[in-house]
């Protein structure tokens, strides 16, 4: 007996039912997601992002930053993401409208990372961060980034991007060290991440 026919329409009907669960049913409720206008100032959330940040986003991705922090606040009675300071409300689809792909990552071995530019908006400290995470937070097991950054011979005066390096992180005597162009393009990404804005309806936990 020639069962071809019923294991080819058994196929087609698993993978078509993988289909309109995964993708059918997710663009139909997702699919016209807008940005949420301030009722004050008029500006449009989440902005999209610069052609430097793109290109930071991307370093995050070549350096894998997502597999260590996550891009989602999450909520619900047993998650304590906004108790740790991680955003003021659960993250919503629209945070993601200029994400391809969204990064939501795949562990928490750091924080959270989706509202890094409001809870630490200073360049210089995701510099100092990058370059060795144990100057800006003794204990860290985050791996240092020192190869985003180059030293150089101070010139007629010092660069102003120099990073304030003192005592064992200081380089040699004549030296400074300063953030190379992907440097600059990771730090612009992660000062980008700012969800903090209000959407309306949006559970607060």
């Amino acid at each position: 007996m020639n069962r071809l026919p019923t294991l080819f329409i058994g196929l087609f009907v698993t993978f078509a039912a993988a289909w309109v669960g995964l993708v059918l049913f997710p663009y139909r409720e997702l699919g016209d997601v807008q940005p949420v206008t301030d009722p004050f100032t008029g500006e449009s959330h989440p902005r999209p992002y610069t052609e430097n940040e793109l290109a930071g986003r991307d370093v995050y991705r070549a350096e894998g930053c997502l597999y260590c922090h996550s891009q989602q606040v999450r909520g619900g009675r047993y998650n304590a993401d906004i108790e740790r300071g991680w955003g003021p409300r659960r993250s919503h689809p629209v945070d993601y409208i200029h994400d391809r792909p969204a990064l939501l990552g795949t562990a928490r071995i750091g924080p959270d990372l989706i509202n890094i530019g409001a809870r630490e908006p200073r360049e210089m400290w995701h510099h100092l961060h990058l370059y060795n995470p144990a100057i800006t937070s003794p204990g860290s097991n985050m791996p240092p980034f020192g190869y985003l950054y180059r030293t150089q011979r101070i010139g007629d005066e010092p660069s102003p991007d120099a990073l304030p390096l003192e005592g064992a992180w200081a380089p040699p005597e004549g030296y400074e060290v300063v953030p190379t162009d992907r440097a600059r393009a990771l730090v612009a990404y992660l000062l980008s991440l700012d969800r903090t804005y209000n959407i309306p309806g949006t559970p607060d936990r």
